[in-house]
């Protein structure tokens, strides 16, 4: 895993040569941990948390300029808290991710001769590993690391919203929302957890020509 994302990362480095445009976005995170222990009971007492996400990536046109996709390196936090009148519980996680999705412009909007505002819906897939777990009860501090609920390959699919405003001298800004759901994929526990996550983006999109 680890070479694939050193390999993405020469190939985001070298992308300006064929790519239309490199982006970075960033946001929040509001996640809800979905947690089934072996009897396949949910755990009430688990409530969403808040993280960061970054992203960095290259778009580029297909068939036309309505239609584009993406490939990037993802940064993720998924947070949660929890407890009860006995015990209090809390979740920092960190993952890295390779992912790659397809946008569609359904609107664009001349504001002058020059700039627009383009309305796209966008999917997407990603596919991440922890790169940093700590669950915390009562004050006292676990590593994630090497739990199955946690680590090995997550999946992530995810739907959603974007409005850029487009500024040919440079790029653009762009506003979004996303909804995204997260399952371990090689978790073969009777213990599932999954991730449902709303995420808000902003980011700065650079031409390349």
């Amino acid at each position: 895993m680890i070479k694939n994302y050193l390999l993405l990362i020469f190939l985001l480095s070298s992308a300006s040569i064929f790519s239309q445009e490199i982006y970075f976005t960033t946001g929040k995170n509001y996640t809800k941990y979905l947690y089934k222990d072996a009897n396949l009971q949910v755990n009430p007492n688990i409530q969403s948390g808040t993280g960061n996400f970054y992203e960095i990536g290259f778009t580029k046109p297909l068939i036309n300029k309505k239609i584009l996709y993406s490939l990037g390196l993802s940064l993720n936090d998924y947070n949660a808290i929890g407890g009860n009148s006995a015990n209090s519980y809390r979740w920092d996680t960190q993952y890295l991710g390779l992912q790659g999705g397809l946008m569609y412009q359904f609107y664009s909007y001349k504001t002058n001769s020059k700039n627009s505002i383009d309305f796209l819906v966008k999917t997407a897939l990603n596919a991440s590993s922890l790169i940093y777990g700590k669950q915390e009860v009562n004050g006292i501090y676990y590593d994630l690391m090497h739990q199955k609920e946690f680590s090995g390959i997550i999946l992530e699919s995810s739907a959603g919203l974007m409005v850029k405003y487009n500024i040919p001298s440079f790029g653009g800004l762009s506003l979004g929302y996303d909804f995204c759901q997260s399952i371990n994929i090689t978790n073969s526990l009777k213990e599932k957890l999954s991730f449902r996550t709303n995420q808000l983006e902003l980011g700065v999109h650079f031409n390349i020509n």
